[in-house]
């Protein structure tokens, strides 16, 4: 892989977050394919575009982009090594000809100038360590009146998996408060932080509208909690607790998700941010 800035995502989406991720690929496809429309609406992909996904992971979204740019091309790009395997497996396997990835930092990437006419991401792009540097590397990547189309979380306090993770603040200790705008889920919650960052990179026709989607977590309580528990954040908030609060947290997190058990499953209401932007065409 070419040089990053953003180790510390590096080394995350390398190791345990990485590999939990590429392992249960269809689990986490499950809790975010709900905003795959919003995504490829906004994107309004067309049979010749030569489309980039920003934080790939295992290739959902990069797929779906190259089976609307029938005659031309989806690149996607991760920091994850394990996620991009499941992402080239999961392309061979459906026979998705038009498609391939690479493993870099959207940061730093060298990427051909003004070659894509959009680029995409679905949650992909909260993570970056400079969000200005790195938004005016993707445009540059874009040709001249090139789209920018991708979904971001809003507050967490806007769907229900953030009342759903407060069960836990009882009995597990809360990771350390960081700076909203510090690479994290959240970075882009704020609309008006949306717009500085993207105009600060030099996008132009911002637009922040929100959305929700179901997001299915299991088939039921138990599940979905069991699955939840073991993702990277309660991961590191259980690190230092104790056997006998980890216990309850777990119970805690199953009552918590059991007013959200369907006959079909699990289902979390998500919100997140539709964002749209472009590369001035005089550029």
């Amino acid at each position: 892989m070419a040089s990053i800035v953003n180790t510390q995502q590096a080394d995350a989406w390398n190791g345990y977050e990485g590999s939990h991720w590429a392992e249960h690929q269809d689990r986490y496809d499950a809790v975010n394919s709900g905003f795959n429309e919003h995504l490829l609406s906004a994107a309004s992909i067309g049979e010749r575009d030569r489309v980039l996904d920003i934080g790939c992971g295992s290739g959902q979204t990069t797929c779906l982009a190259a089976a609307r740019a029938t005659r031309g091309r989806a690149v996607g790009l991760d920091l994850s090594a394990p996620m991009l395997r499941r992402a080239r497996e999961t392309a061979a396997r459906e026979g998705v000809g038009n498609v391939s990835f690479e493993q870099g930092d959207a940061q730093v990437h060298s990427f051909p100038d003004g070659w894509f006419d959009v680029a995409i991401s679905r949650f992909g792009v909260m993570f970056f360590a400079d969000p200005v540097a790195a938004f005016a590397n993707i445009r540059r990547a874009l040709r001249p009146g090139g789209r920018l189309a991708f979904v971001c979380l809003r507050d967490m306090n806007s769907n229900d998996l953030g009342p759903v993770l407060g069960a836990l603040a009882e009995h597990l200790p809360a990771l350390v408060p960081t700076d909203p705008h510090e690479p994290g889920p959240t970075s882009l919650a704020d609309p008006a932080r949306i717009r500085e960052v993207l105009t600060d990179a030099e996008f132009s026709n911002v637009t922040a509208i929100p959305v929700e989607a179901p997001q299915v977590w299991g088939h039921d309580a138990a599940d979905a909690a069991d699955f939840l528990f073991e993702w990277g954040p309660i991961q590191a908030m259980r690190r230092d607790a104790d056997p006998v609060a980890t216990e309850r947290a777990h119970a805690a997190l199953i009552a918590a998700m059991r007013p959200h058990q369907q006959s079909d499953g699990v289902r979390l209401r998500g919100a997140a941010w539709q964002v749209t932007a472009t590369r001035r065409s005089d550029e």
